[in-house]
């Protein structure tokens, strides 16, 4: 933990399951408070119940502008100068072709990966500055470099992660401000699947078979180390794969 200011801050969003909770009992473990952020509040209580007065529950929907807006004025003493931000909140909705894809689910991930992102930023960004000592961390993906079929607007909201969080630099050079962009692989043991395929477990399931993927815990780990480097240290961006995930040949169609 860094010396200069022992008793830190994180606010992370997507806190009810997954890579958040993981997050939150990690950084709870490395010495913050938490604001544990997400619609689910029941099981946002169960990790109260867990982790203790440390970590703060509460409900919020990144895609609610006015919510969001009103954060950095309704967080308790205690819990609100943030020092470090997890844009942790984010979905894939589907694998169709984009011609056949929903258009619903297309706004939901753009309302949710991209404009929830920026609306919590926008929120939290200026007391850091205020305060000139903070890290975003946002939680991209290796779609967001590698195009697959059915990613489409999923991939595209991760690329729009990326390049955000590299403009965020160019913006906040100058100040003690750090901006990571973390891009996982394959990773088990979510939600992030069966809410993909629509609450389809065994379509989920499919796609970890027979692997050993990434899982929440590891991802924790990879947040926890970027946060506690020195603050003249900043991971621009990290792209982690499971050993058993690689690289595939790019897609030749031939004629019969």
């Amino acid at each position: 933990m860094n010396q200069d200011n022992p008793n830190r801050i994180a606010l992370v969003t997507g806190a009810s399951s997954g890579f958040g909770r993981s997050i939150c009992q990690r950084l709870v473990k490395d010495g913050y408070r938490v604001v544990a952020a997400a619609r689910r509040t029941a099981l946002l209580e169960d990790l109260r119940a867990e982790l203790g007065p440390d970590l703060l529950p509460l409900e919020l929907d990144v895609r609610d502008a006015k919510a969001v807006a009103r954060l950095p004025s309704t967080l308790p003493q205690g819990f609100g100068d943030i020092d470090l931000l997890v844009n942790n909140a984010g979905l894939a909705l589907g694998m169709e072709p984009a011609h056949k894809a929903s258009l619903d689910d297309w706004q939901t991930m753009i309302d949710t990966n991209v404009t929830g992102l920026a609306r919590v930023t926008h929120a939290i960004l200026p007391g850091m500055v205020e305060r000139n000592r903070g890290h975003i961390i946002n939680m991209g993906s290796i779609a967001g470099s590698y195009p697959y079929p059915g990613g489409n607007v999923y991939g595209g909201t991760k690329a729009f992660v990326a390049q955000f969080s590299l403009n965020l630099r160019a913006d906040l050079a100058g100040t003690r401000i750090r901006v990571t962009d973390i891009q996982p692989g394959l990773c088990g043991g979510t939600e992030f699947s069966t809410v993909r395929f629509h609450g389809d477990g065994q379509k989920a399931a499919s796609i970890y078979q027979g692997a050993e993927a990434l899982g929440p815990d590891d991802i924790a780990e990879t947040v926890s180390w970027i946060a506690a480097l020195p603050p003249h240290f900043n991971v621009n961006a990290i792209e982690i794969m499971p050993t058993s995930q690689s690289f595939s040949a790019l897609h030749v169609s031939r004629s019969a």
